[in-house]
Order: structure tokens, then sequence, then C-alpha cells
């Protein structure tokens, strides 16, 4: 199967929640963060639990544990060959509604204008 391609979702005013959540965690954790990025670039829809999983509504999460902390990266899929990456969290216990009714409506307005909302990472 060959690689799926990772866009990380770009806001309106072209910030990207991601990036902007990446670059405020400790180095440790952000290297685990892309690094789970990375397999999802490699294994796409075949990536499954411990690793991510699914959430409700077509929104699903890339999961990081790292020193008692749960990482999460919330995304959805955009056809047969791209993940789009929304945002990221801490959490404890469930995820909020909230953060995934954020992934929803960034997917809705992707999936309006995917060319304006699409941030590409050069991964390799």
């Amino acid at each position: 199967m060959p690689d799926t391609t990772v866009i990380l979702y770009k806001e309106d005013d072209d910030t990207v929640p991601l990036l902007n959540w990446l670059d405020g965690l400790p180095a440790k954790a952000r290297v685990k963060c892309i690094a789970r990025i990375i397999r999802l670039k490699r294994h796409g829809h075949q990536l499954r639990r411990p690793e991510a999983d699914y959430l409700r509504d077509d929104i699903y999460e890339l999961r990081v544990g790292l020193q008692h902390m749960n990482y999460r990266m919330l995304y959805f899929f955009h056809g047969r060959t791209a993940a789009v990456l929304s945002h990221g969290l801490v959490k404890e216990g469930r995820i909020p509604p909230g953060e995934i009714d954020q992934a929803i409506a960034q997917k809705a307005k992707f999936e309006a204008h995917p060319e304006a909302h699409t941030y590409k990472l050069g991964l390799k």
C-alpha cells in the first residue's frame, strides 16, 4: 500500500493549529508525536490501537504516551490517500466532546475548500 499523504489543517488566517501545539510541547513529546505522524503516513487507514483510534463522526486520534502524559492529535481522512491532522491536545480521561466537535467543524471547512485549508508537511 502506498504512503498516505499527511496534511495539516490550516485556518482561514493561515495559522496551523497542530504546528502551534507541537511547538509548545517538551522536546521528547514533540519527537514522539512526529514519529506517530510518520507512522500515520506509512500505514494510513491500517494504523490501529494503541497508536491510533476511531473517536466518532469520521474523526480519529493519534495516541502518544510519555511520562504519564497522554498526547492526542485529532485527524480525519480525505479520500483514500490523505489524512488531515486537525489539532492536538494533552488529555486526562476521555477526550472532551468540544475537541472532537472542533475537528468535525475543521473537516467540514476542509472538505468545502481543501486548497484553502491545506498545509503540506515535508515528511520522508
